[in-house]
């Protein structure tokens, strides 16, 4: 049971949950939009956050819709882990949603929670960072498409009241080879050590971390260096792990060491792979 009152909204378009959030943030409700739900319930019975209202967006078509087009995939951010993975349209998100969590919070958990949650992992930005894909936003100005590299760095960074309506993935990444690694410390379905997503693009290797970081994060520098043929993949590996963009996490889960180490080997197994593929 959560502790304390809130006011519930479950507005049926776009513009009456933007209207609402405004309205309701104008008078200091600190209100919240609302989807699988799972973290901002979590939170509330710890303590940790307190809305004074939630906006239910599961009845918004737009924030449901996923399907597939000439032009690529859309989803909305309503759409569920599990219903992503079932689709199995973007096989790389697919293999990324379906290890999140267990198979009852990938039916809750939505894509759009992932990506604008508090829990840093947001394991779901790592295919969408290494497709290219774009964002489409509601905010004051109406509707607006943005990539997704401009408006994720670590964490969406939106505007009081904006809305993750769709994320649209090119139809290039759809069937482009991929790999993904996630390694834990104890549990399959734990927050990770490192993960690790790959795409090929033009013969290019794009590389996305989750995990080692504090934030998920795809990195120009280490992309050159796993690209750089005229090393082993042992000494790739290594260059990449100098190249972080920030000190590795030191937590529960694992020390900043192991994660450095767990970090090299998937790095090193993954080029050592793809060498003799």
């Amino acid at each position: 049971m959560i502790p304390f009152d809130f006011i519930y909204y479950r507005p049926d378009s776009l513009s009456e949950a933007f209207d609402a959030c405004t309205r309701l943030r104008t008078e200091g409700k600190e209100p919240v939009y609302y989807a699988g739900g799972t973290e901002i319930i979590t939170m509330s019975r710890a303590g940790s956050m307190r809305p004074g209202a939630v906006i239910d967006i599961k009845n918004i078509p737009e924030c449901s819709y996923l399907a597939l087009d000439s032009e690529g995939l859309h989803i909305g951010s309503a759409c569920t882990l599990n219903q992503i993975k079932e689709s199995d349209l973007f096989p790389l998100l697919s293999l990324a949603c379906g290890r999140i969590a267990d198979h009852t919070n990938q039916c809750r958990i939505t894509l759009g929670g992932n990506l604008c949650g508090a829990i840093m992992y947001r394991e779901t930005s790592l295919p969408l960072l290494l497709s290219d894909a774009t964002v489409t936003l509601l905010g004051s100005s109406g509707l607006r498409n943005a990539a997704i590299g401009d408006v994720f760095q670590g964490s969406m960074h939106l505007s009081p009241c904006e809305l993750v309506v769709q994320l649209h993935i090119p139809e290039w990444a759809l069937g482009a080879t991929h790999f993904h690694v996630k390694q834990t410390s104890n549990e399959k379905i734990d927050y990770p050590l490192v993960s690790m997503a790959a795409l090929y693009k033009d013969s290019f290797l794009r590389v996305a971390f989750s995990g080692v970081c504090s934030f998920p994060f795809r990195d120009a520098s280490i992309e050159a260096v796993v690209n750089d043929h005229s090393l082993s993949p042992a000494a790739r590996a290594a260059r990449a792990a100098a190249l972080l963009p920030e000190p590795p996490c030191h937590n529960v889960e694992g020390s900043s060491g192991y994660r450095i180490f767990v970090f090299k080997n998937m790095l090193q197994a993954l080029l050592g792979e793809v060498n003799h593929g």
